[in-house]
């Protein structure tokens, strides 16, 4: 009879409406995945005596499958908004008990856990204070909020370019005579400020009244014999010049020496280029650590460095090549009581010791390191190509950000980034063996096989995106037009039921 047909084909066209109206009713839900419901035929269960004659009774709900193709991922700029693209699952806890979601809709909790709507815990690989993340083992995920520690400064690092034509840190230089006649000196003057030769020492030598010769005594180099005129300039060199006048005698000598500039960090004239970098220690305390260049002769500077407000003293000696680059550097060591300067070879190329003292409590004095390779001696300006430290201080999150390969990526106040955590996702051979437990939770079950957790972007795992949801993958167009359908499912076999009953009906009338 058509009694059985009709009904079940009204209980089946009944449940795709239930299907089709739950995908309709979540088609604005984070991470829903649209079903499908599908049906099987049944035949009854008497022998049949012969194949070709049976007849169905009906249809079947078989399954209600869930599909789980990629929804349309949209940006919320919500830090803890964070969509699946591809295959996965986060994995959830319920005070111990595993579930599995899509909605990547996540806050903090009052102890700092990351928890969804429902507040149940997101897992993941946690993270130490160091941030090395810990892959051992899932735990709940927990945004700390206690302050990133200090690390002192132990290495500066220096890209400089000092300009080859600044003058040498030079005085105007001395003069001295050993004269019988009446030669008088009209002091030296340096002409080229830059050049090398003006920190060499010279005696002018007069051979007759009117003939003298240069030595340079530096150098070890002479000149030949040259005509004398009282108040002409005698050229020295290639960068300065002295003026005698009077009358010359064989035999007197004039000397001329170079007469160095004292380094004083608070007159700008004794040095040619200065720079300053924040230092930190070991409590977090900053201090400026100031350095200064001065010229001293050709391709050779002297190096000083101290704290703003401290003692500045020398820390090294630079030399430069004849192409500009950086040939050696020497450690300067300076007697405290004589104040001379030792210098030596630097036990790292490129790189000076130096110490500054703290007066906060930490470990004083603090040592650190100064590397300038890199640094050129170029005719162009004085200037910093580069400049920095390893050093920070205390600082406080103020923000983190999830990346695509999960990892929760906290910034400091201090300008500092570390890991907090990462985001783990689970995948399943086959997904469709979940139980749905609404509220957009899953649990495993036999025939979903056991939960593959992984870091997302790995194998078959797919990635994050922060900031963002995954929409439902409802398709409202198809939905509707699945829902006329099952519409007229319905009243087709509605009107199978009605047809059977003016069947009997005749049959009764008889």
């Amino acid at each position: 009879m058509g009694y059985q047909q009709g009904l079940s084909g009204l209980s089946a066209a009944s449940s795709d409406l239930d299907v089709i109206g739950n995908n309709i009713a979540n088609a604005d839900t984070i991470g829903f995945k649209s079903g499908t419901a599908v049906f099987a035929d049944m035949y009854a269960n008497s022998v049949a005596t012969a194949v070709n004659n049976q007849i169905g009774i009906g249809t079947q709900l078989a399954a209600v499958q869930q599909q789980f193709s990629q929804g349309t991922i949209n940006t919320t700029g919500t830090a803890l908004d964070v969509a699946i693209n591809g295959n996965g699952f986060y994995q959830m806890s319920n005070n111990g008990t595993l579930t599995y979601s899509r909605n990547g809709i996540f806050q903090l909790n009052s102890t700092g856990q990351i928890v969804n709507s429902q507040g149940l815990q997101l897992m993941g690989y946690a993270a130490n204070s160091s941030g090395i993340i810990n892959s051992a083992q899932t735990v709940p995920l927990t945004v700390p909020t206690t302050n990133i520690a200090p690390t002192a400064t132990t290495a500066i690092t220096a890209q400089l370019n000092l300009n080859a034509q600044d003058a040498l840190m030079l005085g105007t230089p001395t003069v001295s005579m050993t004269a019988a006649g009446a030669l008088t000196s009209g002091g030296a003057t340096i002409t080229t400020a830059s050049a090398g030769t003006n920190n060499d020492t010279y005696t002018v030598n007069f051979t007759s009244p009117t003939t003298y010769t240069v030595t340079d005594t530096t150098a070890g180099t002479t000149t030949a014999s040259q005509t004398y005129t009282a108040g002409t300039a005698i050229t020295l060199g290639n960068g300065e010049s002295v003026t005698l006048s009077g009358t010359a005698a064989s035999g007197d000598v004039v000397t001329v020496t170079p007469n160095p500039t004292a380094f004083n960090a608070s007159n700008s004239s004794t040095y040619n280029y200065s720079t300053s970098v924040q230092a930190y220690d070991s409590l977090g305390g900053s201090q400026t650590v100031n350095m200064y260049f001065a010229k001293t002769a050709s391709g050779t500077w002297n190096v000083y460095a101290g704290v703003a407000g401290g003692t500045i003293s020398q820390i090294a000696q630079a030399t430069f090549s004849s192409n500009g680059t950086l040939s050696n550097i020497q450690q300067a060591t300076v007697n405290p009581l004589t104040g001379a300067v030792t210098l030596s070879a630097a036990s790292t190329p490129g790189t000076v010791n130096l110490t500054i003292p703290n007066t906060d409590g930490s470990g004083t004095p603090q040592t650190m390191t100064l590397n300038l390779t890199g640094t050129t001696q170029y005719g162009s300006t004085d200037g910093t190509n580069n400049l920095s430290q390893n050093g920070f201080a205390a600082g406080q999150l103020t923000n983190f950000s999830v990346g695509t390969n999960g990892v929760l990526t906290g910034n400091y106040s201090n300008g500092q980034t570390a890991a907090l955590g990462q985001i783990v996702l689970a995948n399943f051979n086959n997904p469709n063996g979940l139980v749905d437990l609404g509220n957009n939770e899953y649990q495993q079950t036999a025939q979903s096989g056991v939960a593959q957790i992984s870091t997302p972007g790995s194998t078959n795992h797919g990635t994050l995106q922060g900031g963002a949801v995954e929409e439902s993958n409802v398709d409202l167009t198809n939905e509707l037009v699945n829902l006329i359908t099952a519409q007229r499912n319905y009243q087709a076999n509605a009107q199978t039921i009605k047809t059977q009953q003016t069947v009997d009906q005749t049959l009764i009338n008889l």
